[in-house]
């Protein structure tokens, strides 16, 4: 918008506790991404990345105060002026144009432009006449920069909360008899997010940004080795504690996560287009067709299977049309969060027999509930959950081909990204050409059916250019790629690696696969997409945790690995499966 006009454009609204006007989005994608289009679903996001825009009013004069106001915009913009990082801003730029807006009814908004591009933003105080906020760079666009409090995750950032919980992660699976396990130090990584975290929170991209990709690389090669060498373990999940006392901290700790969501968190925008999607699904409007919402334009860039999920909350919790506390969303988190934690319970009685079922049953759950960034994402009221459980769900039907084949591609057309799963969920374990071929129909099929009532009447050439067209221009600061223009070609190179070996853990390692490796593979092909991602945030951990936790906490015991394992033998394609344990 051109900034003379009433209105202007602005970012996201200011944070509030219910509900926190945040845009957050998915995996964006820079312009420099030009892989053929057979490989293009591999690596699609889920939803772009830039501010939403928002407008708010100007005043009738630039003169005169408006009502119930002390200052003029006149004033307010003589004020905001005297700011240092504007000083210093207009000496390195030149003029800047400077428009005021009404923010609220006791704040101005004074926009600085130049070249029709807002450069910097100051938030005045009107009964004081006091610069409360002034913003320069990428801080200007994207309020999720700004290091506001509490805005994502609400009081878990509190360290009495956060601290506490990194501890109770950890204790369970510490063995003091062998300091140097590689456990620790794989549980230690995935809490060492937290540094990049640390300066998130006080509004430093450019420090909290770089600090994501050693995490992420040393992430990405563990999950290949785990998942390209299977491997015995002598180890116990649990060295000290008993499984039963893990059990009752697993049932504490997710009563704990439900009531801080009820009492202390908000509904960030991708959890208000969830409900927003539920609703015109639900009362016959579609998706794609029209404008989205009037507060939430491009809401509509997901697949429709992500709206499909929220429709039972909507139905049952309501709707008022308004980005009020919204319990549907905090209903619909709260059942992704607990469903995973099932399907991880559950997985872990079917990877091992008898007690040892139920122990490594017990880890997964409590990893899941302990973990920090799990609940992080569960505060947020957001979607990415709904990735977690439709992905490890995929793993617990693992040895059924046409409904492993159904849960990822409902993953995959509910939030583009986890399309990069689906070689390797087709492949699965067994080395059947039939169970392959069910698997891909059901791919096929379920893809299908979730899309084609949502076409809209421009076609499919309409559709995309709503979702994933609309996040291919879309910029970010939250990612190496989005600050630093000139490695644009380390970027592709990383997008096209994270491309193949989508496609490659498809066909490597050979033979019949365990759990583990499954896991272990799934886990690293979405970290490689998420290091080439032009947009990233820490909401996007708890799509391959449980396939991490997995992958560490689940090395078949010495004693009970199968000897298709231990003799790493190699089968031919299309032999007969050979069971991973004996439950399966």
């Amino acid at each position: 918008m051109h900034p003379g006009r009433p209105g202007g454009e602005r970012g996201e609204d200011h944070p509030r506790r219910h509900p926190g006007r945040i845009r957050v989005c998915g995996l964006c994608w820079g312009r420099s991404f030009a892989l053929p289009a057979a490989l293009a679903v591999l690596v699609a996001g889920t939803l772009p990345a830039a501010a939403h825009a928002q407008q708010l009013p100007q005043p009738p004069s630039y003169t005169k105060p408006p009502p119930f106001h002390r200052l003029s915009a006149n004033r307010a913009i003589a004020i905001a002026r005297t700011d240092g990082k504007i000083r210093s801003e207009e000496l390195r730029r030149g003029h800047l144009a400077a428009y005021a807006y009404l923010d609220g009814p006791i704040r101005w908004q004074v926009s600085f432009f130049q070249g029709g591009k807002e450069r910097a933003q100051v938030i005045v105080d009107d009964p004081s006449g006091a610069i409360v906020e002034s913003w320069t760079g990428w801080q200007v666009a994207w309020k999720m920069a700004r290091g506001y409090s509490g805005q994502f995750g609400g009081k878990l950032n509190a360290p009495y909360v956060w601290l506490p919980l990194c501890v109770l992660f950890l204790l369970p699976f510490v063995d003091p008899r062998r300091p140097f396990r590689l456990l620790h130090l794989d549980l230690l990584a995935l809490l060492a997010f937290g540094a990049s975290h640390f300066f998130f929170n006080r509004a430093d991209i450019s420090a909290s940004v770089p600090l994501v990709y050693p995490v992420l690389v040393y992430l990405l090669v563990r999950m290949l080795w785990a998942g390209f060498r299977a491997r015995e373990t002598s180890a116990r999940v649990f060295p000290v504690i008993p499984a039963a006392w893990l059990a009752l901290a697993v049932l504490f700790l997710a009563g704990f996560r439900v009531a801080l969501n009820m009492a202390d968190s908000s509904v960030i925008d991708v959890g208000y287009s969830g409900v927003i999607g539920a609703h015109r699904i639900a009362t016959g409007h579609g998706l794609y067709h029209g404008r989205f919402s009037p507060d939430d334009e491009h809401g509509d860039t997901y697949g429709p299977v992500n709206y499909l999920l929220y429709v039972p909350f909507e139905r049952v919790f309501g709707f008022d049309g308004h980005w009020g506390d919204l319990p549907a969303a905090h209903a619909a988190a709260i059942a992704f969060d607990l469903l995973t934690l099932l399907g991880l319970f559950l997985l872990g009685r079917r990877m091992r027999a008898g007690p040892q079922g139920f122990e490594l049953g017990v880890a997964l759950a409590f990893a899941w509930v302990a973990y920090p960034y799990t609940d992080f994402a569960l505060q947020s009221n957001s979607n990415d959950s709904a990735v977690a459980m439709l992905v490890t769900w995929a793993l617990v039907a693992l040895s059924s081909a046409p409904v492993r084949g159904a849960l990822v591609a409902m993953a995959a057309a509910a939030k583009f990204a986890p399309a990069a799963l689906v070689p390797l969920l087709v492949r699965g374990r067994s080395v059947s050409r039939r169970s392959v071929l069910v698997a891909a129909v059901a791919v096929v099929v379920v893809t299908v059916a979730a899309f084609a009532p949502f076409v809209p009447h421009g076609g499919l050439r309409a559709l995309w250019d709503r979702t994933l067209g609309y996040q291919a221009g879309r910029e970010s600061p939250f990612s190496l790629w989005g600050q630093h223009s000139g490695l644009a070609g380390l970027h592709v190179a990383v997008e096209v690696a994270a491309a193949a070996l989508a496609v490659l853990v498809a066909f490597v390692p050979r033979g019949r696969r365990t759990t583990v490796q499954v896991a272990a593979l799934g886990a690293a092909v979405l970290i490689a997409l998420q290091l080439g991602a032009v947009h990233w945030f820490y909401l996007y951990i708890p799509w391959f945790a449980p396939l991490v936790f997995v992958a560490v906490l689940g090395a078949p015991r010495a004693a009970e690995a199968p000897a298709a394992v231990r003799d790493r033998a190699r089968v031919p394609l299309g032999a007969p499966a050979v069971p991973e344990t004996a439950p399966g």
